[in-house]
C-alpha cells in the first residue's frame, strides 16, 4: 500500500453509530463536513441504497478525486466547493427539510500531506505555504514567518501547537529575519527550528521538532479553531430532529472544542451525548494507517 493511499479513519465505528439511528432501507440525507477523497461517503452510499450525501470541500484537488470517487452513485452524491463553516446556508435552498447524519473527519488528509507543493509537510520540500484554499487568498505561513514579532510568533505555536520551546524557536526565526534569511520552503523552516534547539531537546520531545510548529502554522493560517465552532454551530441548525453528529478529531485543541460544545448541547436540552469515552481506534488500525494513531471520535444524537 503507497503512503497516500487513502484510508478512512476509524471507517467501522462511524458506520456502526449511524446505523443505529438510521435505518438502512430508510432514505436519508447525510452531509460530509469534510469529504477529502470521499472514503466514509462512498461507504455511507453503499452502506444506505437509498441515501444523498452533500460534501463540503474547499479544496479543489479533493473534490476532483471525490467527484471520481463518487461518479458511480450519480445523481445521490452532490459536491460543494465551500467550507463546512457555511453549511448552515443550505436551510434557505427550497424544500430543504434537514440533515440525518453530519460527518467531521478534521485534519490535513493524506492528499495534501503528500503534495509538497501544499507545503503542509515538514519531511518533504515545497512552498511554506499550508493554506487548505490556495487559490482564494489568505496569507500564507511564509508571509507570517516574514512578518510577525517574537511575542506573536510564541503565543501561535503555544496556543495552537503547545509547543514547549514555543518563544525559543519564535526568537530563532525573527533572528533570521533581522539577519537578512528568508523562510520560503517547509525544509527552511524545518532546518531552522533543529538549529534553535539543542539535540539533547529534540531527543526528548518523542517527535519530529517541527511538527508541533508546522500543526500551529496550519491551524493559524487555515483559522481551524474557528471554522470548527462555526461548522459546529452549523450542523445544529442543519440536522434534523434524530439526527447525529460524528467528530473525528486529532489533536486536543479540537476535541476540546467538540466536548465543550457537545456539553452545551446537553444543558440546552437539544439531545444526548452518544460517546461516554472518545472512542480511539484500535491497534490493527493504527498498523495500517498511521494517521490514525491520534484520532479521537465523539458522536452526538439530536432529539
Amino acid at each position: 500500500m503507497s503512503p497516500d493511499t487513502h484510508i478512512p479513519v476509524m471507517l467501522n465505528e462511524v458506520m456502526e453509530i449511524f446505523a443505529e439511528r438510521i435505518s438502512s432501507d430508510s432514505q436519508p440525507l447525510f452531509l460530509d463536513a469534510t469529504l477529502g477523497a470521499a472514503g466514509h461517503a462512498s461507504a455511507l452510499l453503499e452502506k444506505f441504497p437509498q441515501g444523498r450525501l452533500i460534501g463540503f470541500d474547499q479544496d479543489g484537488q479533493a473534490r476532483n478525486t471525490a467527484y471520481e470517487a463518487l461518479s458511480a452513485y450519480g445523481g445521490r452524491a452532490r459536491i460543494i466547493g465551500d467550507n463546512f463553516r457555511n453549511m448552515r446556508q443550505l436551510c434557505s435552498e427550497p424544500g430543504w427539510t434537514g440533515a440525518d447524519g453530519v460527518l467531521f473527519d478534521l485534519g490535513v488528509s493524506n492528499m495534501q500531506l503528500t503534495t509538497p507543493e501544499r507545503g503542509f509537510s515538514y519531511q518533504d520540500e515545497g512552498p511554506l505555504d499550508m493554506r487548505m484554499d490556495s487559490v482564494g487568498g489568505g496569507e500564507s505561513a511564509a508571509n507570517l514567518v516574514a512578518r510577525l514579532d517574537v511575542r506573536e510568533l510564541t503565543r501561535i505555536f503555544r496556543d495552537y501547537g503547545e509547543e514547549r520551546h514555543a518563544f525559543q524557536i519564535a526568537k530563532a526565526i525573527v533572528r533570521n529575519r533581522e539577519r537578512g534569511g528568508i523562510l520560503a520552503t517547509t525544509t527552511d523552516l524545518t532546518a531552522l527550528i533543529r538549529t534553535a534547539l539543542p539535540a539533547p531537546v529534540q531527543r526528548k520531545m518523542g517527535t519530529h521538532p517541527a511538527r508541533r510548529v508546522f500543526q500551529a502554522l496550519r491551524i493559524f493560517v487555515n483559522s481551524e479553531l474557528d471554522v470548527l465552532i462555526e461548522g459546529l454551530e452549523g450542523a445544529s441548525i442543519v440536522t434534523r430532529n434524530s439526527g447525529t453528529v460524528i467528530v473525528i478529531s486529532y489533536h486536543s485543541l479540537e476535541d476540546r472544542i467538540v466536548k465543550r460544545t457537545f456539553l452545551r448541547w446537553v444543558k440546552e436540552e437539544k439531545g444526548k451525548i452518544l460517546t461516554r469515552h472518545p472512542i480511539v481506534p484500535d491497534e490493527d488500525e493504527i498498523q495500517r494507517n498511521r494517521k490514525s494513531r491520534s484520532a479521537k471520535l465523539r458522536a452526538f444524537g439530536f432529539f
